[in-house]
């Protein structure tokens, strides 16, 4: 073929990545009879094939194989190159697109964002709300809000406070089963458990809190759900304290325990560092952030 055509590259990469069209035509913001057409375009300008079904699922030929790293270099290389343009934009207009967890998207960026809606109203904020951890190499988000800190060169990072989660129950549940007195007794309850449970329980045992995976009878990897839950008085749940003391009709429980420390890091890629608008949000986040986190550890 005498030249390349980016799309289609794309197409191939991203359906080698999910093994199926569907899947890469949704991270492509594509249609799948688009994605599809793509990928036959460049098996016929190549004269291979590049997939072949086996049950459910798209796999790589040999031919599929080799071509696949020089197809991820093309990826890497745009993804690389849009970073660099939108890091040189310092229009102050657009889209600036902010990753966080449910739980700090539901109950604590609404007022955060605030000043940066009073002080830059032509900016486009785009919320991700998610518990997984965006890629902000390939511009899944522009900004995030990390509960741990990055470790790619690539990316800068600024630890703007800490926050506290301690265990909560709603007023009701206390009403019904009282306030437990102790750890072990804490033990013996129902606790709402973060998926997956493993990994979450060995948390809480690093904390002094020694429950076991088989505690949990109710579990998400949803924080809002979780949360959601304990509220309406299905058990115990952990939480943010800075998210806790918004919500009316909750109550702390074993208050002389001093809680987890969650750091809070807000992370940008260096090459959009440099844009204006990002840069500006970012600022103006770093500084509600700190704001935020000072002032509920002066009252805690």
């Amino acid at each position: 073929m005498s030249k390349m055509d980016w799309n289609q590259a794309r197409a191939f990469s991203a359906t080698a990545a999910f093994g199926s069209l569907s899947g890469a035509a949704r991270k492509l913001g594509l249609t799948q009879p688009t994605l599809s057409r793509q990928v036959a375009a460049l098996e016929a300008a190549l004269g291979t094939t590049l997939f072949e079904r086996i049950g459910k699922r798209l796999v790589l030929t040999d031919a599929g194989l080799s071509l696949l790293d020089h197809a991820r270099a093309m990826s890497t290389a745009a993804e690389a190159m849009a970073l660099a343009a939108a890091g040189k934009s310092q229009d102050i207009q657009g889209r600036v697109t902010i990753s966080a967890t449910d739980a700090v998207s539901a109950y604590l960026l609404p007022s955060l964002l605030a000043r940066v809606r009073a002080m830059a109203p032509q900016i486009t904020l785009v919320i991700v709300a998610s518990d997984s951890i965006s890629d902000l190499r390939k511009r899944e988000a522009d900004i995030a809000i990390r509960h741990v800190r990055p470790t790619e060169p690539e990316l800068i990072a600024r630890l703007v406070g800490e926050m506290t989660a301690h265990f909560y129950a709603a007023e009701s549940w206390v009403a019904e089963n009282g306030k437990p007195e102790s750890v072990a007794e804490l033990c013996t309850l129902e606790v709402l458990g973060f998926d997956p449970v493993d990994q979450f329980s060995g948390h809480l045992r690093a904390a002094g809190i020694p429950v076991s995976a088989d505690q949990f009878r109710i579990v998400s990897d949803n924080s809002v759900v979780l949360w959601e839950m304990v509220r309406q008085g299905l058990g115990i749940g952990m939480m943010l304290q800075e998210i806790a003391e918004l919500m009316p009709n909750v109550v702390r429980l074993l208050p002389e325990l001093p809680g987890t420390s969650v750091p809070v890091w807000l992370v940008s890629h260096r090459e959009l560092h440099t844009s204006r608008r990002v840069r500006l949000v970012f600022d103006l986040l770093a500084e509600e952030l700190s704001r935020s986190t000072a002032a509920t550890a002066g009252s805690g």
